[in-house]
């Protein structure tokens, strides 16, 4: 049977099993809007105020259900504001698929309205990209599509498809839903020779990121049986809790002292699906200097580009440490641990004063009440790294933020597409003012869908980060990062038809909470701190351990 373009991008995304997708529509994606118009009991669509939000609540979707998430824009602007989207999704490894518009193939070249070459401008932000050219090649394009964003390492594939090929006519043939393929088992040699590294180490450390989150079982098994202490990147929060005794928290620039010096001084490092970024990383031909360090991950890229492995496993994480488990013995390491629990001692303490609305103090608060089962998505500064610094994390995807890329607005649409995966559990977004300025437009999304996420906005009026950093390197110059933007949040939450409220206090902010938790639509939360609040330790990218700054 003959079906138009249109038709037939609708029915592959019903085989890929897609139930939502977030976009904007314009006038290269009509048909394609068109023909949803016809399922639209079965594909949601959600608009968004902005692409970019889309992209980001495609991406938070996806981090939510581990399926790829589908996001629509038209040609030229909006194709090009789902760029930032893309980025964010590619750095931090999520699987999206973005279908862009675009003019009819006899216009593409010729600076048509709207025209823009978007496969070319998303070729270093995406998996793969795709221009499909004839209406008989869009299906099996697309299913192409699904499959790459979801095999080894995750990420973003971009279909462009030309308003001539969504009108033109093919055949359309059903097919079950893609498989990802099949990671390449890892090699047996490679395993038995980090086991035997494991074995005979002293001084052991685990650095886990991203990667390791779908492995927090095998993660744990493999800590507790050989007694090997672990510290982790940004996107490694929630593989293991928080509260493990072996889980030394956060490392890198804005990590713990104890977990830094542990990595510092270890003789064998063993990386689980970490990428050793800059972050993490800071002085890369110092980084675990006194180490063997051993590299696992999907990506053999991520093999000694950033820090030189003296062993590596390149495979499935589950898969290698489901492998590497049994060959690991049983071990303890008790001088090392206890070293490790005196560098602990030595950590910051936590600030607490009373009732004032300090970082640590609305954290806190935040988390003891908001329970186990909350998300929390951030944006991008000090906020961030407070979130998670102090939010004490016990699962796996209950933290979505913006690692790689580090984009200011992210957290917005992020909160709006893991609130749509995440069904009664409380979504809640911690922002800063800065970041929240980016995209706070998308509340009128939640609004109209009735997305009861919570904005909890610490407002410092600075752009804070950039303010610490100016401080602390730049001899206190503050240049541009004092924006004080006389933004009412109350009055501006009200004008979108949502809750806005202020609090001077922590047992204010327990209220405004606990009311939030009862409303059936978003809520803003402006919580003010001092200007002054700094996120600590901050250690310079081109430092050591040693330029640890406690003060």
């Amino acid at each position: 049977m003959l079906q138009n373009g249109a038709q037939i991008l609708i029915q592959v995304l019903l085989e890929q099993g897609v139930e939502r997708i977030f976009g904007y529509p314009g006038g290269a994606v009509l048909p394609i809007y068109d023909a949803l118009y016809a399922y639209r009991d079965r594909i949601t669509h959600y608009i968004t105020a902005h692409e970019q939000g889309a992209a980001h609540a495609a991406d938070g979707y996806a981090r939510m259900t581990g399926k790829p998430g589908v996001v629509l824009a038209t040609s030229g602007p909006g194709a090009t504001n789902l760029v930032t989207g893309l980025a964010a999704a590619y750095m931090d490894s999520v699987p999206m698929v973005a279908i862009t518009g675009n003019v009819d193939t006899a216009l593409i070249g010729r600076d048509s309205f709207q025209e823009v070459y978007i496969a070319g401008i998303t070729m270093s932000v995406t998996k793969h990209n795709f221009i499909v050219r004839r209406t008989e090649d869009l299906a099996p394009t697309l299913r192409q599509a699904f499959r790459i964003a979801q095999s080894g390492r995750c990420g973003p594939v971009l279909v462009d498809v030309p308003r001539d090929v969504a009108l033109g006519l093919a055949s359309y043939t059903p097919e079950p839903a893609v498989q990802p393929d099949a990671a390449s088992a890892p090699d047996p040699q490679d395993i038995a020779q980090a086991a035997k590294m494991l074995n005979r180490a002293a001084r052991p450390m685990v650095c886990f990121g991203g990667g390791a989150v779908k492995a927090s079982k095998k993660l744990r098994d493999l800590l507790e049986k050989a007694e090997i202490p672990a510290a982790h990147t940004l996107m490694g929060i929630g593989a293991l809790p928080f509260d493990h005794p072996l889980n030394l928290g956060l490392l890198g620039m804005h990590g713990k002292r104890s977990s830094n010096l542990a990595v510092d001084h270890a003789d064998v490092l063993l990386a689980i699906g970490t990428r050793f970024s800059d972050r993490v990383a800071f002085h890369m031909d110092q980084f675990a200097h006194r180490a063997q360090i051993i590299h696992i991950d999907i990506d053999p890229s991520e093999i000694n580009k950033n820090v030189q492995a003296a062993h590596s496993v390149v495979g499935d994480v589950h898969d290698v440490l489901s492998r590497l488990l049994p060959m690991v013995e049983p071990a303890a390491h008790r001088d090392w641990i206890q070293r490790i629990a005196a560098w602990k001692r030595e950590d910051l303490p936590l600030e607490d004063d009373g009732e004032t609305l300090t970082p640590y103090g609305v954290i806190r608060t935040l988390r003891e009440a908001a329970g186990p089962d909350a998300i929390f998505t951030t944006d991008v500064g000090q906020h961030q790294m407070w979130a998670a610094q102090y939010l004490h994390h016990n699962r796996p995807h209950h933290f979505l933020t913006s690692g790689g890329l580090g984009a200011m607005g992210y957290g917005y649409g992020a909160a709006i597409g893991a609130s749509l995966a995440a069904g009664k559990r409380p979504v809640i977004h911690i922002t800063g003012d800065g970041s929240f300025h980016m995209n706070l437009n998308e509340t009128c999304t939640a609004v109209t869908y009735g997305i009861p996420v919570i904005s909890v906005i610490l407002n410092n009026r600075a752009l804070g980060m950039v303010r610490q950093m100016q401080g602390t390197f730049y001899g206190g110059r503050y240049s541009c990062s004092e924006p004080d933007r006389k933004t009412d949040y109350q009055k501006v939450a009200e004008g979108f038809g949502a809750a806005g409220v202020r609090c001077e206090t922590l047992s204010q902010l327990r209220t405004a909470f606990q009311n939030a938790c009862k409303s059936h639509g978003p809520v803003w939360i402006e919580c003010p701190i001092s200007r002054e609040a700094r996120v600590l330790p901050m250690i310079p990218t081109n430092g050591t351990v040693d330029d640890i700054i406690l003060k």
